[in-house]
């Protein structure tokens, strides 16, 4: 039986997902297909409810803006790490419903250490939404300090329920400097494109366009945010194949069909 599974959210069209996901399944012979479905906030359940009643053939969904916290009230059960992070961005059948959990802290940490990135004792995360929050469970250890420049200080309770041993803080952005051992911008497009230049290392979270106005005139090592989403998508390929996935050459196959895909747009 043909496999079947997609990321959703809105707008949807501009997702690599696919590409990544279907050079996966091409590479390890699975017949299945991943699509991309747009699904707006507020339609998540009832698009749930249809699944549930029509469709065996789902082996999971990807979730992306804006419903990586509208899913954690329509799965069936959810995975603690996803509740301490208040998001999730996949979801999987399993034999007790619809089980939502988050690949992309462990995304984070995968790509951090595919760039030897370790020895860091102050972080400064810019923003503070799920993806944030992600990449704060990601690093968190007792002799790290997190400064995270937000916006919204509503936001603040959640940051700090995704971390239970780094001392966290949190700075206005008037007037900020980055002066970090690692930078780790989660903000959408063009919103840090102001900020100063630091010189540690710097975790972009977006890829396209590239290079972002911050990573060009960044003055130290910079990772770009096509290493999240394929380390955070090898994980949901695994969670929802079973497949045990070889990274170190999955990895190079994923990188090429994301920068074709995006070529192929421009």
């Amino acid at each position: 039986m043909r496999k079947r599974a997609a990321v959703l959210g809105s707008p949807i069209a501009h997702s690599l997902s696919p590409s990544l996901h279907n050079a996966a399944y091409l590479a390890l012979d699975i017949e299945g297909k991943y699509d991309a479905v747009e699904v707006k906030s507020g339609e998540l359940a009832g698009f749930m409810e249809n699944v549930r009643k029509t469709d065996a053939n789902w082996i999971g969904f990807s979730l992306t803006m804006p419903l990586k916290e509208e899913v954690l009230k329509v799965a069936d059960k959810v995975d603690p790490l996803a509740k301490q992070i208040n998001s999730a961005n996949t979801l999987i059948p399993t034999l007790d419903g619809w089980f939502a959990t988050s690949t992309d802290v462990s995304g984070f940490i995968w790509a951090l250490a595919q760039h030897e990135v370790a020895d860091y004792k102050k972080v400064q995360i810019i923003g503070a939404g799920g993806t944030a929050r992600a990449a704060a469970a990601a690093i968190d250890a007792p002799d790290v300090k997190i400064e995270v420049i937000n916006r919204s200080p509503g936001r603040e309770f959640d940051m700090r329920s995704a971390v239970s041993l780094s001392n966290l803080s949190f700075v206005s952005w008037e007037n900020v400097t980055l002066d970090a051992d690692l930078v780790i911008n989660t903000t959408p497009k063009g919103a840090a494109d102001l900020l100063p230049a630091g010189s540690g290392v710097l975790f972009e979270s977006l890829y396209n366009p590239w290079p972002t106005q911050l990573a060009s005139k960044w003055n130290g090592k910079v990772i770009d945010g096509m290493d999240l989403l394929i380390h955070q998508a090898i994980d949901q390929i695994h969670l929802m194949t079973g497949f045990v996935i070889d990274r170190k050459l999955m990895y190079p196959l994923l990188r090429a069909a994301g920068e074709a895909e995006l070529k192929d747009r421009q």
